[in-house]
């Protein structure tokens, strides 16, 4: 249990950043639903997805894909084989069997092999084309559509969209790889990759040291997310409880680049009036701890707000009636050809009960006042529709088929 957990666990403050520009505040809160265990081991299958509530692993692959099919009969298929292969993945367990003929490809690549199950979870979720490639137009939710323009958006389609999307997260690399490997192959000739991303969070070391991880901008990722230990909390701003989607719930991904060289150069007293935030201790500018309360109207003794009105907390934080459940991932992918610097930023992805209640408007407010929007940009963009959880015996989308 690290110190931040220790102290919200006491009932110390819980408010902090929301969502901007960069995906700050990627923590989620004391006690999920689904906890990684001690044994390596998530269950698959219950009422809701893991890999959602569940306390965040160390490093995440997320894959975006293309249905090629408009066969339904031929999707229903490819996904009960992506619950049967998830669910034993997640136990740490080879699939398939082993290959009878040294001239046959094996059922499992096998690069996982030795491994244990690391924490495994992996969560599924279909895009809006996928309604309309398999005519389920009548079903596709109003709640799953294109994501308005915002202020500085600079999308790129290599980076953007998707009919269903997989999201493998593991406390080992190779794990979550072999996990989308795998399932991509056993829907080969049905699905195609748009665009991948692999990502990480915190590590072990930081897990030891007790400290709130640091983004790359250096700065800690507080949170203002719901208690997802608490059932009112979750149906009030996660889970969906109508229709075919009833234990599912909306997925926003953004891939924001950061400008690190730019930050680098500047200031600290800048960086931190970026934030809103004390740098080293990671509480709100005039406050000493970490989880004091965010108030955005207190002033110093000019009169002056203390936390700028342009600050990325001030501004997310709002009037903290909007919240959603953040679980992002910060990215390194080499070079940017065009300007020489680090291709390197967050994986922004949310979970929310509404898109267009809660993410569009906390992003609207950012996209257009945001101080951190100097240092970052939104390259791609995507959102999904996570299946409801599976129950033994049953399949993934089974309500929707019905």
């Amino acid at each position: 249990m690290s110190r931040r957990n220790v102290l919200k666990a006491g009932g110390i403050g819980a408010a902090g950043l929301l969502i901007g520009a960069s995906g700050a505040g990627s923590l989620l809160t004391f006690t999920a639903s689904a906890d990684k265990s001690s044994t390596g081991i998530v269950p698959f299958y219950g009422s809701y997805q893991a890999g959602i509530t569940t306390d965040p692993q160390n490093h995440l692959y997320f894959a975006s894909l293309i249905l090629t099919t408009m066969d339904t009969s031929e999707v229903k298929q490819f996904l009960k084989e992506w619950t049967k292969t998830a669910a034993m993945m997640t136990e740490g367990k080879s699939i398939g069997k082993a290959a009878e003929s040294l001239l046959l490809p094996p059922d499992d690549t096998g690069e996982a092999s030795g491994l244990d199950a690391s924490n495994l979870t992996v969560t599924f979720g279909v895009g809006p084309g996928f309604f309309q490639k398999l005519n389920l137009t009548s079903k596709q939710p109003k709640e799953l559509k294109e994501l308005p323009s915002f202020s500085f958006d600079a999308l790129e389609e290599k980076w953007s969209g998707g009919d269903l999307c997989i999201q493998a997260c593991a406390d080992d690399p190779q794990v979550a790889f072999h996990a989308v490997r795998n399932l991509v192959r056993i829907a080969r000739g049905k699905v195609q990759l748009k665009w991948t991303q692999a990502a990480f969070q915190r590590t072990k070391q930081a897990d030891t040291k007790s400290e709130t991880p640091r983004n790359l901008f250096g700065f800690k990722d507080g949170t203002g997310n719901p208690d997802t230990s608490s059932h009112s909390a979750m149906n009030n701003h996660v889970w969906v409880q109508n229709g075919w989607m009833t234990g599912g719930t909306y997925m926003v991904v953004r891939r924001v680049q950061m400008f690190i060289e730019v930050w680098d150069r500047t200031a600290l007293g800048e960086q931190e009036a970026t934030f809103g935030r004390h740098r080293d201790t990671g509480a709100p500018i005039g406050s000493e701890n970490e989880f004091d309360p965010v108030d955005v109207n207190k002033k110093d003794v000019n009169g002056n707000k203390l936390i700028p009105a342009n600050s990325h907390t001030a501004l997310a934080h709002g009037d903290g009636k909007k919240k959603i459940l953040r679980r992002s991932y910060s990215y390194a992918d080499g070079l940017d050809t065009k300007t020489g610097s680090f291709d390197a930023g967050l994986l922004f992805i949310s979970f929310q009960k509404s898109i267009s209640d809660q993410f569009i408007p906390i992003q609207t407010r950012l996209a257009n006042n945001d101080k951190l929007n100097e240092y970052t940009i939104h390259r791609g963009s995507a959102v999904f529709a996570c299946l409801p959880g599976v129950k033994k015996g049953g399949y993934l989308g089974e309500t929707l088929f019905y």
